[in-house]
Order: C-alpha cells, then sequence, then structure tokens
C-alpha cells in the first residue's frame, strides 16, 4: 500500500480535479471544457445543453449564434413554468410551442463550444467531424444575499449557479456490412411461395 499524504492540523487540503460525470472512449478522438460555478440561471443552461445535444459541433455554433440574434429560440422542455409561446417552437416541434432566449447561458454556451474546439484541435481533430456527444449542466451551491421586505423582515435573495460539461467527440468511421451471400428465406415463406405457384399439390 502506499503512504496517505500527511496533512498538518490546520493546513487546508489539498485540492483535486474534479470528476467528470462520463468518460471519454479511449479509441476515438475527443475533446472536453467544462465551467464551474457560472453566475447564470440552471433552468436555463439545462435546456440550451439539451437543444445542443447530439449536433455536430459547427451547427451547433452557428445554432447559438443565431439565438442570439434571435433568428432561433431554445425550446423550453422540462422548466416550462411561465414560459411564452412563439411562432418559432413549431419548426422545433416545442412541447406547445414554449420557446426562449437565454442570452446569458448561450453566451456561456458559445465560450464553452469555443473552448472545446480549440483543444480538439490540439488533439489534431477534424472539427467538421465532431459532434456533441456529452452535455451534463448540474445544480452548483447557491450563492446567498438578502432583500428587504415590509415591517423590517428580511427575505433570502440567492441566486442559482451552474456546472456545465461538454464533451465533443468524432465518432468512428462506418464499415459497410458485409455481404453473406444467399439471403436466408424462412419456412413459412417458401411455403407461401409453393402454394402460389401451384407446387406442393398431389394430382
Amino acid at each position: 500500500q502506499q503512504p496517505r499524504e500527511c496533512v498538518p492540523p490546520g493546513w487546508p487540503t489539498p485540492v483535486t480535479m474534479p470528476k467528470w460525470s462520463a468518460q471519454q472512449e479511449s479509441s476515438a478522438k475527443c475533446a472536453k471544457a467544462r465551467g464551474s460555478q457560472l453566475r447564470v440561471h440552471f433552468k436555463n443552461c439545462r435546456e440550451v445543453g439539451a437543444a445542443i445535444k447530439g449536433m455536430p459541433l459547427l451547427k451547433a455554433q452557428r445554432y447559438l449564434e443565431a439565438v442570439l440574434e434571435r433568428k432561433q429560440a431554445i425550446p423550453f422542455r422540462r422548466f416550462a413554468g411561465g414560459c411564452g409561446r412563439h411562432a418559432q417552437g413549431k419548426n422545433l416541434k416545442a412541447p406547445g410551442s414554449q420557446v426562449g432566449w437565454p442570452v446569458k447561458a448561450v453566451k456561456y454556451f458559445i465560450d464553452l463550444l469555443k473552448n472545446a474546439a480549440a483543444n480538439a484541435e490540439t488533439n489534431s481533430a477534424n472539427l467538421e467531424q465532431m459532434v456533441i456527444t456529452h452535455v451534463v449542466v448540474q445544480r452548483a451551491a447557491k450563492m446567498r444575499r438578502r432583500t428587504y421586505r415590509a415591517h423590517g423582515r428580511i427575505n433570502a435573495y440567492m441566486c442559482s449557479p451552474a456546472h456545465i460539461e461538454i464533451m465533443v467527440t468524432e465518432p468512428a468511421a462506418k464499415v459497410a456490412r458485409a455481404d453473406d451471400g444467399a439471403k436466408k428465406v424462412s419456412r413459412k415463406t417458401l411455403a407461401k411461395r409453393r402454394l402460389t405457384s401451384g407446387g406442393g399439390q398431389d394430382a
């Protein structure tokens, strides 16, 4: 067994790198980007992440830029309370046409995708082939403030920051299935063929 690190009393414990919620495939080219304790609404980030997951990297960047210009929208599927309806939701098949334009969350995702693209170029990956295979948005620790109410009362006034993880992967090349020769025919199909051709019956 390896000896454990001894930390003197009163000293801060050593900070370890946080774990990722998914592991990259060893055979595929992969690039990562993450942001921790970001001052942006968790619920908006969740909807943006769900909208771009599975998209090609370059297409997702164009899509988010179009959201900033109000030419595209983000469908709100889970945290849709109080969300308005718009005709752009029909193109996205959003439930009840509920869509939004969360500008701050979209800007954070654009920065993270730019970071992931730079990491992919460092790994000599082809950006045109990269696909967003992993997006995770988690609630971060709430940051506490206070607001003053009538009759001398004080209420909590807290923000809901988020942790964001993005992983882009270059998928492996698809291999064509080998031809097995003659296609197998079931006994039922053979019997139908005999009936239609008039075979298999005694005179």
